[in-house]
């Protein structure tokens, strides 16, 4: 059975979401919002702590795995993104950060017009509910509330005083300027749960008569009439259903899922598409391709005394916790363990950082434990380095034309010698730091890679071993004027009419800093554009078609 909409949104993720709930505003607009997972009631969702255990959870995750990374002893890596609505800003980290002001101001210099901090800015701050109240450069009134991260342990007064002897600023407020320094990030958590983009934008939304929210419902195929998106085919249960669509067709499947849409629907590298048997529509080389992630690599490190944080998750004493955040939305629960983080630069002469650092007072793989009943990790004091601008670039392919078929994914870890020169250098940064008073008199040795190993052979020996990612794919659909780029500034996929693609997909490179509110940003601009708000295509109100070369 065929059902007409004014607008389709596929994907009810981080900016999916946010179209749909704010194109339905209008009540004169009807909106259909695909979902292929299941709504955000799993019982781990709403509490910050789970983010571990939810993250790996197969019913809300699509289950995807890479292809052998090549220079990570080739193995075949674990990608988690959220399959239910809110996508992954319901299984994710929270950690709610925009990137450096300056990474938008360069998206713009790319040929993403309109796209510059100045005209970004205004959407990050209508999309937040900040703790710290209404500023320049916060809101204080929209769905995503954020909560301030505690930082009052013994431990992150001892880093922080060892950052500041080294020379790092301190930052109150990553946002407020340029973020730079040690300090801890804001997070999309309210009341002391999770603030995904499901409950801030759809739960309010829901009831509306001209909304439509669909979920088990997996698009296949993007329909046609010429090269004008008229509609949607979707799997829902055993059944093929279609739907039209009056005006636009909007993808929001993220990084993974936007370009495996397209190309099942003839949009794509025109080889790639043949040898999938696949008719080509539109040949658009770039659609896959540029695929970008932020590399992530582990240490850990012995603690001279115990950490709270695994005192604080024995049996008794986590399942009192439990209970208290149910009842007041307070406690342990209520939060991440993080003691802090940082951003820096390997050279004092780059204008941005390009580094990251997470400290944790627990191990990656802490458990609940209890005394001559369950055995607990022990006390492990936990970093993670994290390259925020690789020089590698990945790809996004079709496994098959089936489009029920898991596409596959190559990420190309530490494809660029310059990404393993630089997440060596952050590694022995992180030996250094830790190794400096006060801090030496917190940590009593390097349990891996171990001090032995010194050499770069022996680091990137252990990188290759251990590299994973922070989860987040971005640029698989570019957005810009090169002969690379998918869709112009706003947001239109080449070659198409009435189709646009609005996630993290779309960036021209990634953002130095996490990717979901950057994510939920594009959402809110987009939503903008299809309203035909003033200013949304960028300060000129420019809406004329974008020029590309190659085009």
């Amino acid at each position: 059975m065929t059902k007409e909409f004014d607008y389709i949104v596929v994907g009810a993720g981080s900016a999916g979401a946010v179209i749909a709930a704010r194109l339905s505003e209008d009540p004169g607009v009807r909106v259909l919002l695909l979902e292929a997972g299941g709504p955000d009631r799993h019982r781990l969702m709403a509490m910050p702590l789970a983010f571990f255990q939810l993250l790996r959870r197969p019913e809300v995750n699509w289950g995807y795995v890479t292809e052998p990374e090549v220079h990570a002893d080739d193995r075949r890596l674990p990608v988690f993104r959220g399959k239910t609505l809110g996508g992954s800003s319901s299984i994710n980290g929270m950690m709610f950060t925009r990137g450096d002001p300056r990474d938008y101001d360069q998206w713009a210099q790319m040929g993403a017009t309109g796209w510059s901090f100045e005209d970004v800015l205004p959407y990050f701050r209508r999309m937040e509910s900040s703790w710290r109240g209404s500023s320049e450069r916060h809101g204080d009134s929209g769905p995503i509330g954020t909560q301030r991260h505690p930082m009052e342990n013994q431990v992150c007064r001892t880093l922080l005083e060892t950052a500041r002897r080294q020379g790092h600023e301190v930052s109150d407020d990553y946002e407020a300027g340029y973020p730079e320094g040690f300090g801890a990030p804001d997070f999309s958590i309210h009341k002391g749960r999770r603030a995904s983009t499901a409950r801030g934008y759809l739960q309010p939304a829901a009831g509306r008569p001209n909304l439509v929210i669909a979920t088990g419902a997996q698009a296949t195929r993007i329909l046609f009439e010429g090269h004008a998106a008229v509609g949607i085919e979707y799997i829902r249960g055993s059944q093929r259903h279609s739907a039209r669509a009056t005006r636009e067709v909007i993808l929001s499947g993220g990084a993974y899922n936007s370009p495996h849409l397209l190309m099942l629907s003839g949009i794509g590298p025109a080889d790639h598409l043949r040898e999938m048997d696949i008719k080509v529509k539109v040949d658009l080389r770039g659609v896959g391709q540029n695929l970008q992630e932020h590399p992530s690599v582990a240490t850990a490190y012995q603690p001279c005394g115990e950490m709270d944080f695994e005192n604080a998750i024995r049996l008794d004493r986590i399942a009192r916790s439990v209970l208290w955040w149910k009842l007041s939305g307070k406690g342990l629960p209520a939060t991440l363990p993080l003691t802090a983080m940082a951003f820096y630069k390997s050279r004092p002469n780059l204008e941005r950082p390009d580094l990251e650092a997470l400290f944790l007072p627990t191990a990656m793989d802490a458990r609940v434990w209890f005394p001559g009943l369950m055995k607990g990790r022990g006390h492990v004091f936990t970093t993670s380095t994290i390259i925020l601008r690789p020089d590698s670039r990945g790809w996004v392919k079709l496994r098959s034309g089936n489009p029920l078929d898991k596409p596959r994914i190559f990420w190309n870890l530490l494809g660029s010698e310059s990404d393993r020169a630089l997440m060596r250098h952050g590694l022995r940064w992180m030996r250094e730091l830790l190794a400096s008073p006060p801090m030496n008199e917190v940590i009593s040795g390097e349990l891996k890679p171990g001090a032995a190993a010194q050499s770069d052979a022996d680091l990137d020996a252990y990188i290759r071993a251990t590299i994973a990612t922070a989860h987040h794919p971005t640029s698989s659909c570019t957005m810009g004027t090169g002969s690379e780029a998918v869709v112009d500034s706003q947001l239109r996929v080449y070659g198409t009419e009435r189709l646009r693609v609005a996630d993290a997909s779309i960036m021209p490179v990634i953002v130095g800093g996490h990717t979901n509110a950057p994510s939920i940003m594009i959402g809110e601009k987009a939503a903008a554009m299809l309203r035909g708000e003033p200013g949304a295509t960028g300060r000129t109100g420019l809406d004329s078609e974008t020029s590309r070369e190659g085009a």
